[in-house]
C-alpha cells in the first residue's frame, strides 16, 4: 500500500521515445541522453545507469540528512558507487533489478559510518521505493 503525498516538493517531468533504444529529455532542458541497449555498443545510456547515478545522489543527500540528526560530520568526499544489476528471476519471462550501493565515507569510524548509513537507507526515497521489491544490499567501503 502506497502513501499518498502530504506535500509535493518537487516533480521532474521527462519524455521518453524510442524506449531502450530511444532518447529522453527533461522539461526543463537540464537532461537530455540518447539510450541504448546494455551491452549493443550503441551510444547512450540506459535506465539501469541512470537509476544508478539518481539513487547515489539521494542516497548523499539522506546521509547529510541523517548526520545532522546524530550530531555526525559528514566528509566532503562521502562518495557511493552503486552496481544496478538487470535480470531474470527464476527463468521466468519477468525481468527484475538488484543493487549494491557501496558507501565510502573516508575518516568516520565504522560505528558512525555505519549510523549514516542505517538511517539513510530507512529515509532515502529510492531505498523506500525499492524496499522488498527488489534485492538491496547496501555496505560498507
Amino acid at each position: 500500500m502506497s502513501t499518498p503525498l502530504e506535500k509535493v516538493l518537487y516533480t521532474a517531468h521527462s519524455h521518453t521515445i524510442g524506449g531502450r533504444d530511444g532518447a529522453g529529455k527533461t522539461s526543463d532542458g537540464a537532461l537530455d541522453v540518447k539510450l541504448s541497449t546494455p551491452g549493443s555498443g550503441k551510444p547512450g545510456t540506459n535506465p539501469e545507469q541512470l537509476f544508478a547515478v539518481g539513487w547515489s545522489a539521494c542516497f548523499i543527500g539522506a546521509m547529510q540528512l541523517a548526520g545532522q540528526a546524530l550530531k555526525i560530520r559528514v566528509p566532503q568526499d562521502v562518495a557511493v558507487d552503486a552496481s544496478i544489476s538487470l535480470g531474470k528471476v527464476d527463468n521466468d519471462s519477468a525481468y527484475a533489478l538488484a543493487a549494491v550501493l557501496t558507501v565510502s565515507l573516508p575518516g568516520l569510524d565504522r560505528e558512525q559510518a555505519q549510523q549514516l548509513v542505517d538511517r539513510a537507507h530507512q529515509t532515502c526515497p529510492y531505498s523506500r521505493a525499492t524496499r522488498g521489491n527488489i534485492d538491496v544490499e547496501i555496505k560498507l567501503a
